[in-house]
């Protein structure tokens, strides 16, 4: 335990096993209520802990309390109990941790985000009374990385393996422990981001990376009997200062690679949050963006995603056995490790609440099976809250291997009923037509009327439609009572409304958030008397957007109509104006500048225009000014008929009838510079690769008409049109093509020597090396080919008879890691690989100007290869 006003420590080649205990305090490193350990302490050499080896201890690795500004560098945690790197308080700022490795986090004891299900219903001596916690809320978030601040630095780590998560940034709304008091409330969930740089999170049960919650920070009591420091929730809104008043500053996650874990690759809730240059592969579901549920707590953030690869299945298949023990076929068929379980439907991207916007990725692998809907996209299931329609893509690229773009979910397993009020809401922005090849266009789920007309385009595989038009959202805020059933109908579709439950179950009020299509009339009802007090918001209205409302009441109904502007930060109102009666309906519905509304008595239905009066900015629900609303409150009495006919406005399928602007008309141009612009995304983005793929074929394949044999060097291809084996060789330092050859192996005796004399002399050292094959039978002449040794074989290779045959090989002093050789029999699966090949390594010992091409000249058929996307290789 390291406490303050030390005179120096700097811990470095320590190895720690066996520390530790279950206790508090007892860790095996500590930093105790140290205060700034930098320059800031006064520390010319400021402290740091450096390649230690903490393995097999009782309790965390590296606990940070109430100490600032400490360096943590390549050192590794394995196997421990409890969050392994961890701050505490909440109050522990400006510490690095830079170049470490958290592996096999366990469950502990001490705080509840520590214990597991079992531990958590069975220690409950800081409960209030008799309550029994929730394991999946209260506990449940054991992490490698428990970072309590956000004004930290997390760069070039590695977090796998742990119970719960990778990196959890969790939020203190105010300092616990026996920092209480040091800064005031809500101040760690408006900090900035420190450095997020190039962290990898993979093979973890809950999330790689987790943004978001917090932890109770009022001990337990009648009124809240969870347990202190129990998980709670939080959002993060980093602004300048902490300050919610000033600008916000965008909190950057910049190269996250996350791969292999259960549930979740990322998530992150609150705004501004972006994601950039990242990774997503293998996950349930790669990423998830969230906001706030309802209306945003920092109105106008948002969170966006860019520059980033989502792969559904890779080539990684993984183990059977450990802690991952879903094993199934995968969408080629092949058994891998899978996320879940084999039905659970993976998701590259998951859009819920908003807004959110996603540019510039690309999607590999989504292929739905029999038993899963894999998607690229996907949506929060079983949703019971609001999504945006700002939610916005563009500058996607979706490969050939994705099978299935969207999806909306179906009734069954994992979806439910699929019949939630956010499930029936989903909806995005397809900015430029990226997704659909249709651009400005909506995509919403199939069976939604309220958005639905006859220009858009039904995608029944989607279980979605394609729409133009003009988006926004309708608040209807209900009180007394508060848990009534709305039906809401466009008045083109009377007889195709949407049916809400509401969001607030158990609240003051109910809330129902359906997206609409603008200049329309909506129709509402309930399904019992309706509420005494109704708020209509236009939700992301701009200035001059309108819609026209039909409420139905019981016909003995006397209204008092008002509108308002509300802040919500400040909760003040102001802007007050009552509205008037109009004397007939038509006063209302021509769309007059008079705030007025109409009671038909007969019908039952009060007419009200909705309209923004003040000009929206940016990504803000509200205007400038605040939320516009209008109040309707309504005086009942007796027990008059509350029901009403299906549509009061008789003349809708002319007057309303919205504008016939087919889908059609807006097909999208040839994206050039979709996708992300990496080829691969890496913890080491300095370092070039390029992406080689072999596909050989064996004499079953070409006799059962199989004819697709190649050679792929990035978007170029080299197709294998004869039999026999064939060479490709690129310059390991600038990955040009340098040379190619192709051997017959069938008929040509002297093969073995051509191959062995092609690859001791022709072949240069600082040479990446691919061979296929296409319908061999076997080398002439020689029964083992020794010189595949020198391109990195651990032996001579032995071809099998009518097999295939594939090898990613290197010439020269070095022995990289990858190297692949597939020789595989006449009756196993075609020899196949996929690489990305690092350039430029240092063990290739490449000269200074290594980026340029060899000057020496190829010959003029290599020349024109160079010029085309697809060459031949043949005699």
């Amino acid at each position: 335990q390291i406490l303050r006003n030390f005179s120096s420590v700097h811990m470095s080649g320590v190895e720690l096993k066996n520390m530790g205990q279950q206790v508090l305090g007892s860790y095996p490193v500590h930093f105790h209520l140290a205060g700034d350990v930098d320059e800031r302490g006064g520390y010319e050499r400021p402290t740091y802990l450096d390649n230690l080896a903490i393995h097999h201890c009782f309790s965390r690795c590296v606990a940070i309390h109430g100490t600032h500004g400490l360096l943590v560098k390549d050192s590794i945690g394995y196997d421990t109990l409890g969050h392994c790197f961890f701050l505490e308080d909440g109050t522990e700022q400006r510490n690095t941790f830079y170049h470490n490795l958290g592996l096999l986090t366990r469950s502990g004891t001490i705080l509840p985000s520590d214990r597991n299900e079992a531990m958590c219903l069975a220690i409950r001596s800081h409960v209030y009374g008799n309550y029994i916690p929730m394991p999946s809320m209260d506990c449940m978030a054991v992490s490698t990385f428990w970072i309590a601040n956000p004004n930290n630095n997390l760069i070039e780590n590695a977090a796998a393996g742990a119970q719960d998560v990778g990196i959890w940034y969790i939020f203190h709304r105010v300092p616990t422990g026996q920092s209480e008091g040091q800064y005031p409330e809500g101040q760690a969930e408006h900090t900035p981001l420190g450095v997020f740089y190039n962290n990898r999170v993979h093979s973890n049960f809950k999330a790689g990376l987790f943004i978001g919650k917090g932890v109770k920070t009022t001990r337990a009591s009648a009124e809240d009997p969870r347990e202190y420091l129990t998980v709670d929730n939080a959002r993060f809104h980093p602004h300048q200062d902490a300050d919610p008043e000033k600008p916000r500053v965008p909190a950057i996650i910049d190269g996250l690679i996350a791969f292999k874990n259960n549930d979740h690759g990322a998530w992150a809730r609150g705004g501004d949050i972006i994601f950039r240059n990242s990774g997503f592969s293998d996950n349930g579901i790669g990423l998830t963006l969230a906001s706030d549920g309802t209306f945003p707590t920092d109105d106008g953030s948002s969170l966006e995603v860019s520059r980033s690869i989502f792969v559904g299945e890779s080539s990684n298949l993984g183990s059977r056995g450990g802690q991952n023990s879903y094993w199934g076929r995968g969408a080629n068929g092949e058994y891998r490790t899978l996320p879940r379980n084999q039905t659970f439907p993976i998701r590259g991207f998951q859009i819920y609440d908003g807004p959110v916007r996603m540019t510039k990725c690309t999607f590999k692998k989504f292929t739905p099976t029999a038993d899963r809907y894999s998607s690229a996209i996907g949506f929060f299931m079983k949703n019971s809250w609001q999504i945006s329609p700002q939610n916005n893509v563009s500058q996607i690229l979706m490969e050939r291997s994705v099978g299935l773009e969207v999806f909306f979910g179906r009734s069954g397993q994992w979806f439910g009923n699929n019949d939630n009020d956010g499930d029936k809401m989903s909806i995005f922005h397809d900015l430029d037509g990226s997704v659909t090849g249709y651009s400005d266009t909506f995509v919403g789920r199939a069976d939604n009327y309220l958005l639905h007309h006859p220009g858009c385009l039904t995608v029944p595989r989607w279980n979605g439609m394609i729409c133009t038009g003009k988006f926004a959202q309708l608040y209807i805020q209900a009180r007394r009572p508060e848990n009534l059933t709305l039906s809401i109908a466009r008045a083109t579709h009377p007889s195709q409304p949407s049916r809400l439950q509401g969001v607030n179950r158990g609240a003051p009020y109910q809330q129902y958030q359906p997206v609409v299509m603008l200049e329309q009339p909506y129709i509402i009802q309930w399904d019992g008397r309706a509420p005494e007090d109704v708020i209509l918001y236009p939700i992301n209205f701009n200035r001059g957007d309108w819609l026209l409302v039909a409420l139905c009441y019981p016909r003995e109904a006397v209204f008092h109509v008002v509108a308002d502007v509300y802040q919500r930060r400040t909760g003040t109102v102001h802007s007050v104006t009552h509205y008037a009666t109009a004397a007939t309906r038509d006063h209302v519905l021509g769309g007059t500048s008079e705030r007025l509304f109409f009671f038909d008595r007969a019908s039952g239905y009060l007419f009200v225009r909705l309209q923004a009066h003040a000009a929206r900015a940016g990504h803000s629900y509200c205007s400038e000014r605040g939320c516009e609303r209008v109040k309707i409150m309504a005086e009942m009495s007796g027990e008059g008929s509350w029901s009403c006919a299906p549509n009061p406005f008789p003349e809708s399928s002319v007057r309303w009838a919205p504008p016939r602007h087919s889908v059609s008309q807006h097909r999208a141009r040839p994206c050039r510079a979709c996708g992300s612009p990496q080829l691969v995304i890496t913890s080491k983005p300095s370092i070039k690769y390029v992406r080689i793929q072999i596909q050989s074929l064996s004499t079953a394949d070409i006799q059962n008409h199989l004819t697709s044999a190649f050679i792929k060097i990035n978007d170029k291809v080299f197709l294998l049109n004869s039999h026999g084996l064939f060479f490709v060789v690129l310059d390991a330092c600038s990955g040009a093509v340098v040379s190619r050859r192709h051997f017959d192996t069938v008929s040509d005796e002297n093969a073995a020597n051509a191959i062995s004399d092609y690859v001791q002399t022709f072949i240069k050292d600082r040479s990446v090396v691919l061979v296929g094959s296409r319908d061999i039978t076997e080398v002439a002449g020689n029964s083992a080919v020794s010189v595949f040794t020198r391109l990195g074989s651990a032996k001579s290779i032995t071809f099998h008879k009518k097999g295939s045959f594939a090898m990613l090989g290197y010439k020269g002093q070095a022995q990289p890691s990858w190297i692949k050789i597939l020789n595989q029999a006449a009756y196993q699966k075609a020899a196949s690989l996929q690489h990305y090949v690092p350039l430029k390594l240092k063990e290739y010992q490449c000269s200074g100007n290594a980026d340029e091409p060899p000057r020496r000249a190829l010959s003029q058929d290599h020349a024109q290869h160079n010029s085309a996307e697809t060459a031949e290789l043949r005699d």
